[in-house]
This record gives C-alpha cells, sequence and structure tokens, in this order.
C-alpha cells in the first residue's frame, strides 16, 4: 500500500465518525418531533403530509397496529413499482423508447427496491426509463430506508418505555424519517456530486463516432440526486448497470470517498441516536467498538488478499502491486478494498469494483460480512435493530452463565422474548442455505453459474446471499434474470427483510408494556470491553458456525485451489 491509500482510509473513518454524533442527536430529536434546525423550515410541510394523509400525528399505535400500517404500505408500494415497471413503455420521460420490463423481472426489482435490497438483475441505463429510475426506483430509495430507520425507533423506545402500551405512529415516523433525515442529506450530496461532474439531465443519450469509426451512445439522465439516495439510505442500486465504477456516477477521487463515507454515515450516526433514546452514550460506544473491531478485521484480510498477486503470474517479470483483475485504474487496489468491505458491512450493494474478480480471500470476506446479517453498521435502521437483536442474545448468554434472569437496560428478557430472538437467528439460514441448496440441485436454476468448481459455487452463494441480506450486490458472473432466480431471490429478499422487521416489532411492544427493573450491583454491564468482547465473539460465532460448511465449499476451497494450480 501506498501513503496515499493509508490517507484515504484515515480520511473514510474521519468523515465517517466525526459527524455521527451530532447527526444521531438530530435524528433522535427530528424522530421525537423535538424543535431542531430545520424545524421552521420542514414543520409546515410535515403537517401538510399529515393533512393531505388524513393521519392524527397525536395517535400512537399499539405494535399490532404499527405492524399492520407497515406491511399495508409495503404492499401498495410494491404493486405501484411493480406496474410502473410493466408499463413503462407507455409512461412519459422515456427518451429512449424503452419498453416494460419481463413481469418476472419487474417483480424481482419491485421487491428488490420496495425490501432496500436493490438487486439488479438487468443495467440500468439499457432497462428503465428516466420515469422508472426518478417515480419508481428513487420513490422507494426514499421510503425504504425511511421504513427501517422508523422499525430501529420503536424497539429504541420499546427499550427505553416504561408499561407503555404504544411505540409511536407509523405513518409519522416514516413521514420524519423521510422529511427530516434523508432529503436534506441527499440534497447536499447531490450537489456535491454534480459539482463533481455526475450528470442530472433529461436529455436524450448522446449519440458519438468514435475513432475507429463505431457509432457509440452515451448515456445521461437524472443520475446525482438517484445516487446520493442510493448510497446514504444503503440502496445501492446503480443508474448504470457497473454502478459506482462507471465514470458518469463516480468520476473523481473525491467523489469516490465522499460517496464511500456516505454509506456508512446514518448508520454510523444511528448508533448515537438509540444513545439519545436510553439516556446512556455508554452503550453507544460499546456498539461502535463492536462494529469497528468487526469492519477492521474484514478490511485488514481484504487489503491483504488483494494486494497479493496470483500464484500463476508471480513469475512474471513486472512489480506485483496486487490484483487489479475486476478494479478501475482510476481507484487501485486499496479504495475497490474498502468500498468492498463497507458495501456489504451495510446493506448497500453498490460497487467500485467487480467483487466476481476478488481474489477468494477478498471475496469471502464481503460474503460472510452479509451473513453475519449486516450488522457491522448495516442498512439504515435495519443494520442497528440487527445487532440490538445480536445485543439480546448476549445478554440471554451472559444470564445463562452467571444464572441471572437475562436483562436489558432494566428490561428482563423472558421465554416470549428470547423465543423471538431465536426465530431470528434462521432468518438467514432459510434464505441463503436453503434457497442456495435448492437452485443448485436443480438443473436449470444451476446452470446461470457461469465457472465451474468451488468458484461457480461461490457465485450462486453469493447471489443468495446478497438477497437474503438485503445487500443487493452480486458476483458479476452469475446469470441471475431467469424466471426461477427472479422468483426465489425475491423470496430470499422478502424473508431477509420481514423475518427481522416483525420479531423487531413484537419484541420492541413487548419490552415497552414491562416495568423497569432497577439496575444493581449484581447487573451485568453492557457498555464495558467484557460486554464488547461478548458481544463480538457471539457474532463471530453465529456466523462462522451457520456459514462456515458453505464457505469451505466456495472461496476457501477456491483459495487452497489457487495455490495448487488449479
Amino acid at each position: 500500500m501506498q501513503i496515499h491509500d493509508y490517507g484515504m482510509i484515515l480520511a473514510f473513518f474521519l468523515l465517517v465518525l466525526i459527524p455521527a454524533p451530532f447527526i444521531g442527536r438530530y435524528l433522535y430529536r427530528a424522530m421525537e418531533g423535538q424543535p431542531t434546525l430545520l424545524s421552521p423550515l420542514l414543520r409546515p410541510l410535515e403537517n401538510l403530509c399529515y393533512r393531505v394523509a388524513g393521519v392524527d400525528s397525536q395517535t400512537e399505535q399499539s405494535w399490532k397496529t404499527y405492524s399492520l400500517a407497515l406491511l399495508a404500505f409495503t404492499l401498495v408500494s410494491l404493486l405501484a413499482l411493480f406496474a410502473i415497471l410493466v408499463l413503462q413503455g407507455l409512461l412519459p420521460l422515456n427518451p429512449q423508447q424503452v419498453p416494460g420490463l419481463e413481469w418476472s423481472l419487474a417483480f424481482n426489482t419491485a421487491v428488490s427496491f420496495v425490501t432496500n435490497t436493490n438487486w439488479q438483475a438487468y443495467s440500468g441505463e439499457a432497462a428503465l426509463s428516466y420515469f422508472s429510475q426518478m417515480v419508481g426506483l428513487g420513490v422507494q430509495n426514499f421510503v425504504s430506508p425511511a421504513v427501517g430507520l422508523a422499525v430501529l425507533v420503536v424497539l429504541c423506545r420499546g427499550i427505553a418505555r416504561r408499561s407503555s402500551n404504544s411505540v409511536g405512529n407509523f405513518w409519522v415516523d416514516l413521514t420524519r424519517a423521510t422529511l427530516y433525515g434523508l432529503l436534506p442529506l441527499c440534497l447536499v450530496l447531490a450537489l456535491f456530486l454534480v459539482w463533481q461532474g455526475v450528470p442530472q439531465t433529461f436529455t436524450e443519450y448522446v449519440q458519438a463516432r468514435t475513432l475507429l469509426g463505431a457509432d457509440q451512445s452515451i448515456p445521461l439522465g437524472p443520475v446525482a440526486s438517484q445516487i446520493a439516495i442510493k448510497q446514504l439510505g444503503t440502496n445501492g442500486g446503480g443508474f448504470f448497470g457497473v454502478n459506482s465504477a462507471h465514470p458518469f456516477e463516480n468520476p473523481t477521487a473525491w467523489s469516490n470517498l465522499f460517496e464511500l463515507a456516505s454509506i456508512i454515515l446514518i448508520p454510523a450516526a444511528l448508533i448515537f441516536t438509540f444513545g439519545h433514546y436510553v439516556k446512556d452514550l455508554r452503550q453507544s460506544r460499546a456498539l461502535l467498538a463492536c462494529m469497528l473491531i468487526i469492519f477492521t478485521i474484514g478490511l485488514g484480510v481484504t487489503l491483504y488478499a488483494e494486494h497479493q498477486p496470483n500464484p500463476t503470474l508471480a513469475s512474471l517479470p513486472v512489480e506485483q502491486v496486487g490484483s487489479m483483475e475486476g478494479k478501475e485504474s482510476r481507484f487501485g487496489v486499496a479504495a475497490s478494498a474498502l468500498w468492498a468491505v463497507t458495501t456489504t458491512a451495510a446493506s448497500n450493494g453498490s460497487v467500485n469494483a467487480m467483487h466476481d474478480s476478488f481474489s477468494a480471500l477478498g471475496g469471502m470476506v464481503t460474503m460472510l460480512n452479509m451473513m453475519l446479517g449486516e450488522v457491522i453498521f448495516g442498512g439504515v435502521g435495519a443494520g442497528l435493530y440487527g445487532m440490538l437483536l445480536f445485543v439480546l442474545i448476549a445478554v440471554f448468554l451472559a444470564g445463562l452463565m452467571i444464572g441471572r434472569t437475562p436483562e436489558y437496560l432494566g428490561k428482563k428478557l423472558e421465554a416470549g422474548e428470547v423465543r423471538l430472538l431465536v426465530a431470528t437467528l434462521l432468518v438467514m439460514p432459510l434464505g441463503v442455505l436453503v434457497m442456495a441448496a435448492l437452485a443448485i440441485s436443480l438443473p436449470g436454476p444451476a446452470a446461470s453459474v457461469s465457472n465451474p468448481g468451488a468458484h461457480g459455487f461461490s457465485q450462486l452463494l453469493y447471489a443468495y446471499t446478497s438477497g437474503a441480506a438485503n445487500n443487493g450486490s452480486a458476483f458479476a458472473g452469475f446469470g441471475a434474470n431467469t424466471p426461477y432466480h427472479n422468483l426465489m431471490i425475491a423470496l430470499a429478499m422478502l424473508i431477509g427483510r420481514f423475518g427481522y422487521i416483525l420479531p423487531v416489532l413484537a419484541i420492541a411492544g413487548s419490552l415497552a408494556a414491562k416495568k423497569q427493573v432497577p439496575v444493581g450491583s449484581n447487573s451485568f454491564p453492557t457498555h464495558g470491553p467484557l460486554f464488547v468482547t461478548l458481544l463480538t465473539l457471539t457474532i463471530l460465532l453465529v456466523g462462522g458456525l451457520t456459514f462456515l460448511p458453505s464457505l469451505a465449499l466456495g472461496p476457501i476451497a477456491e483459495h487452497f485451489a489457487m495455490f495448487q494450480g488449479f
């Protein structure tokens, strides 16, 4: 690594960690309706939204009513987006006259963006109109992370409240998350990206003649606004097929750095939002420390692996600077490795390099980040409520070890909550292992794999891991656009999204109704180094024990085969 690589990594951490506490406090005040810097501007717009929708912002809901409202909103969003994609040939803002999508691909795409996965089995510039990109995908890029943020806020309230039968109002939380959280940050980032050279236009594609005399179509569109929310909302779906490796999505070193930092900016800030809800920022620091430990381990392994030359090429008489296969020469190995680890530690899915071309160990880290449930920062809201589920599991294990009823911040964990926690541990195995096993065992779906042997298995395993983890990135050699994979990966996305959301809401409702037990000298502290170690080991052991056999068949086998000359 060069000195500028270390500087880039340091700048990335500073851009995330310095503003995170301030944004976290701002989001807490905004979600609870307290005055903020933007309240004079946004409060009238917020109240207008309630009047138009007929929402009483003062009325709160039980967790069951909240869940029904969330599911109803998701269903309407899914049907609306599906209709836009199928009928886009008849809709406006389609200068290229792009026809509607095939129904299974449209369904897969609708599920993908509604669940904040943004898996794309198509190339955006060739398959979608401007209307579909903006009104279809763009709207979901805002509201799907807003739903995740709303669910997190419910869990925070459940832990913080005492003897309450309500957890908030879904429509209020959704509105505030969008207006106060996502829109202002996206406006700032979009303007920055336009300054860096990202297009924002409705004009038709430019037709050009190359130096060799061939005709070339240069795609344009309202790109900057889409890229801003795809990163800040941990969405990841690119305007162009090659995502943030495309020079129109990511033209400069500065755009690369700020897009990269924006992927985990809000997830990092929400850690401090949680601390404000429970009135104990020591809890935030403990969670942040755990996330940084696992993130740093994965980054270190990936940087080492990607800076090693392929053994087959080691004898060539050239200076070895690492593997540049599948990477943009504009960014190099270090920036590509940092992006790959960041995007899979969050449920983002955007890429500035092709993960299919990473080394076996580098590709394994990206898969493992997702297999852990993407709780290493994770998606907007979704990452932290996933981490808090692991916190409750770690507290339960600590209670078993010391022979006490487990409790977290004064709330006792009883049989009902433990059963729900166990149910969430089955989500990733069901969405990844079961679904991947079905696909690899059937001749038709298995034909989507483009490489033989261990790497081919990794392609398929990555696809279903990405779907179930609501990530959206892919090993590019996997042919996902078939009716079978469109439908089954869509099912994995739904399992990965609602297999967590519904138990989280139920746990939040149960905890909110409990009285708070005073924290005594015998209570297990959840803010010190001991708990950080226990939580880190719990996450790694659950992921390792569950997915190690499948990783052994894929990237681990590929790694050893590579050094044997295969």
